[in-house]
């Protein structure tokens, strides 16, 4: 099924970010994180503003404190304009300001200072050997 997803992926020709963010180490806030961030939770001028910005879709994983996010995007998404724009979206700051009481981050840190980009060191389908 990932395989399927990936490929589907390729058809479309996007473009793919990785994103890491500490919580604080609390359970408390961490279980509040996951529930601001629940099915039908998360406020719709959010989703909105990233789709706007070029974000085709988003997914944050968690590993106790730490968060990782995979960020799709379309092919031509210039990440700190889009970044940029999306701060400027309704709700958008006060969205930020109410995540910040749960991140270790400053609370007066963007969004764009608070989420890590990662390197991506690996990737199977450059190691060589048949793929499929």
């Amino acid at each position: 099924m990932n395989r399927m997803k990936d490929e589907s992926r390729e058809k479309r020709k996007t473009k793919r970010y990785c994103k890491t963010l500490e919580l604080k180490d609390d359970p408390a806030l961490m279980q509040a994180y996951k529930e601001a961030h629940a099915p039908g939770a998360c406020w719709p001028e959010i989703a909105t503003g990233m789709r706007e910005v070029g974000i085709l879709d988003m997914e944050i994983y968690m590993d106790g404190p730490r968060l990782f996010m995979i960020m799709e995007t379309v092919l031509d998404f210039d990440h700190d304009r889009a970044m940029a724009e999306l701060a400027k979206r309704p709700r958008q700051a006060e969205w930020e300001a109410g995540m910040s009481r749960f991140q270790t981050a400053s609370a007066t840190s963007t969004a764009g200072e608070k989420w890590k980009m990662m390197e991506r060191i690996y990737k199977m389908e450059d190691s060589g050997g048949p793929v499929g």
